[in-house]
């Protein structure tokens, strides 16, 4: 980026973060005062890619921490509306049938998590030439 370099080093994190909360490059570009095709190209960039790839991870797992944060309060939700008799019969199915799919997949993703260890195990002791 020959002329530019200054200039992005100066502005990366100032772009990344327009990225992560404007609606778009075009309004990301503009509210850090550059052009849309300096932010594109600034996109192609490896370094700035990785930067900005670990941004959206990092912000994403701030997301999904929060969903887990809030998973208590709508397994409540769901239990009191499944046996609320004041309810209507159409809220107290959909309220059973997602406690079921929901227990049902937590049940099979620590069967899965238990068996991915367990293969984990025995590649390492293969690699170690190990016998069990």
């Amino acid at each position: 980026m020959k002329g530019h370099g200054a200039k992005f080093g100066r502005k990366k994190e100032d772009a990344i973060i327009a990225l992560l909360t404007q609606r778009n490059v075009e309004e990301a570009a503009r509210s850090i005062g550059i052009a849309t095709q300096t932010l594109v190209r600034w996109m192609k960039v490896p370094e700035f890619d990785a930067a900005y790839r670990n941004a959206r991870r990092s912000a994403f797992a701030q997301s999904v921490a929060r969903l887990q944060q809030a998973s208590s309060a709508a397994v409540t939700t769901l239990l009191k509306l499944a046996v609320d008799p004041n309810a209507p019969a159409a809220v107290k199915a959909r309220a059973a049938y997602s406690i079921l799919t929901l227990a049902t997949k937590a049940i099979e993703l620590d069967d899965v998590e238990k068996r991915v260890a367990e293969l984990e195990r025995a590649a390492e002791e293969a690699e170690s030439g190990g016998e069990h």
